[in-house]
């Protein structure tokens, strides 16, 4: 094998290669425009003896972004047709087979934002959104004394809420009703109507061994579709609820309901019956599958 020998080529006399699999976004391209700017030209290009490239498309994309007009390049001109297009895949995936440890990571975001608050996370890739999320994760949730991870005894008495209460939390209005009788619309609206709709109905499943951060805090059983109903009954409950939110609702407003993925099929049999079009599904990808 001979000796790698870098040189430097203009980006204009690169050629891409034709079929490659892999893409590069605006803003992944700015990233490591900005990542060149910070830290130069670290990772040189891979091309063959025709200047195509193999692995690198990103890089020479950024580089004018980065003020660029040539790049650090190494030949590869043993390569055979076959290996050249095997090795522009193997160069992808096998980087993406890597992994994360993620409270390692976590901890290395943290220190670079406590050294300087101003970083900017786009030159190492990184979203201040993702970085918050991996940084929140280094605190446990439930913190203290562990006497403070428990549901304080019921009070005795008269329930500080009981049905048609009502609460004026400044320019908000919170109603204690049911939500399959026209009164409590008329009561939270005050003859106004809805623009949007964000719903989470019980599922028709017991709260025991469905939901409950696993074990640590107990919560008591909802009053309706907590498993005892039918398919043909929960269908109903959801058809019932989801005429009255219709009702209320101004035209063309968008209703977002969730439901798990078991009850899917009453939760589209309902709107089947009530809306005028399904407009899209979202799934929550939970990277922690839990309860609760």
């Amino acid at each position: 094998m001979s000796k790698l020998r870098i040189d430097y080529i203009a980006t204009n006399a690169l050629t891409a290669y034709p079929h490659n699999a892999r893409t590069h976004s605006r803003k992944q391209i700015r990233q490591i425009a900005k990542s060149i700017g910070e830290y130069g030209f670290t990772n040189p290009i891979l091309i063959d003896s025709n200047n195509m490239i193999l692995a690198g498309h990103g890089r020479v994309a950024a580089a004018p972004l980065a003020g660029l007009t040539e790049v650090p390049c190494v030949r590869l001109e043993e390569m055979t047709p076959s290996q050249k297009r095997a090795y522009i895949l193997a160069d992808n995936k096998l980087a993406l087979n890597a992994g994360w440890d993620d409270e390692i990571l976590a901890n290395e975001l943290q220190t670079l934002l406590s050294i300087d608050a101003e970083f900017d996370l786009d030159v190492i890739g990184f979203t201040i959104a993702e970085a918050d999320c991996l940084i929140e994760g280094l605190t446990p949730e439930e913190s203290g004394d562990p006497a403070d991870d428990r549901m304080p005894e019921l009070a005795k008495g008269k329930p500080i809420t009981v049905l048609g209460d009502q609460w004026q939390l400044g320019d908000r209005r919170l109603v204690c009703g049911s939500a399959l009788e026209d009164q409590t619309y008329q009561l939270l609206l005050a003859g106004e109507k809805a623009q949007m709709v964000f719903t989470d109905p019980p599922y028709n499943v017991p709260i025991a061994g469905h939901a409950g951060n696993s074990g640590k805090i107990q919560h008591r059983e909802f009053a309706m579709a907590s498993g005892e109903m039918s398919s043909a009954q929960f269908k109903q409950f959801l058809v019932t609820t989801c005429s009255h939110l219709a009702a209320n609702s101004v035209d063309g407003s968008i209703h977002f309901i969730c439901m798990d993925w078991r009850h899917l099929p009453e939760l589209l049999a309902a709107g089947e019956t009530t809306y005028m079009e399904l407009k899209n599904l979202i799934v929550w990808a939970k990277d922690n599958g839990g309860m609760g």
